[in-house]
């Protein structure tokens, strides 16, 4: 598989940034011939890091190069930094912009992809979760979104105080007025009223969540909150915490789910 390293201009994010794409353009003909994956241009599969991660972190802690040969997928992990793929006001960077526009514009660019909503899948981990989950909702360019072991805090950062993973200055930073967030578009749950009301159809969503893991009431708050207003999901538990051993349980099953295999 090939693996590019690439920095180029973001436009959203105003400066150099960086990204690392596996390409499935250099498979021996022989493993395409018998993989009928391979009758169909390569889906478009966008996988966002945690926070305090990297764009490399999907390379280096999963078999994400193996799937996106079995597969035929186009993979491309930018680097988010810890800005929870969120446009900030306060620094001008749009990062929910980037991964829900401009990434997939310049993919297709620079890999001659086809970057149309039903051929792209965003998905991610922790902070990647909760990013795939909001820019699937606020743009119409995934038809599929998977969040694994999401960080889906907004609904808790009118009570944020400092704590191990950062401070209280750092959420303002990244969200705004904390007393109210949840009521913005930073919310999931304020975007799915929203493409409600708009009569927008909503992507398909699959979530993961470990039951010993410190965001499990969060991710059972969107699951109810999602089976209240009719949107239909998948979301799949099971024993696990917060780390890779979890994330690589339901890499394949998810990527599976969101091909319909």
């Amino acid at each position: 598989m090939a693996l590019y390293h690439v920095n180029f201009f973001s436009q959203c994010l105003g400066g150099q940034t960086e990204l690392y794409a596996v390409i499935p353009h250099d498979v021996p003909e022989m493993a395409a011939q018998n993989n009928p994956r391979y009758q169909r241009p390569p889906r478009v599969l966008v996988m966002l890091h945690g926070y305090s991660g990297n764009a490399a972190d999907w390379v280096t802690g999963s078999r994400i190069r193996e799937y996106a040969q079995e597969y035929n997928l186009a993979v491309l992990m930018p680097n988010g930094r810890n800005s929870f793929y969120v446009d900030k006001e306060s620094t001008g960077e749009k990062y929910a912009a980037y991964v829900g526009s401009e990434l997939l514009a310049y993919a297709a660019k620079a890999f001659g992809l086809d970057v149309s909503p039903e051929n792209c899948i965003i998905g991610g981990l922790s902070m990647g979760g909760f990013g795939a989950i909001h820019t699937g909702l606020m743009f119409d360019s995934y038809s599929k979104v998977i969040g694994l072991s999401s960080a889906l805090i907004v609904n808790q950062l009118a009570v944020m105080e400092d704590n191990p993973m950062a401070n209280k200055a750092y959420y303002v930073n990244t969200f705004g007025d904390l007393s109210v967030a949840a009521m913005t578009d930073h919310n999931p749950e304020v975007l799915v009223l929203k493409r409600k009301k708009e009569g927008r159809k909503m992507p398909d969503i699959y979530m993961a969540c470990g039951s010993e893991d410190f965001l499990f009431d969060a991710n059972n708050e969107l699951d109810a909150f999602l089976t209240e207003q009719g949107v239909a999901h998948e979301y799949h538990v099971s024993p696990g915490i917060h780390n890779w051993t979890f994330w690589n349980e339901y890499l394949e099953p998810a990527i599976k789910w969101a091909l319909g295999e």
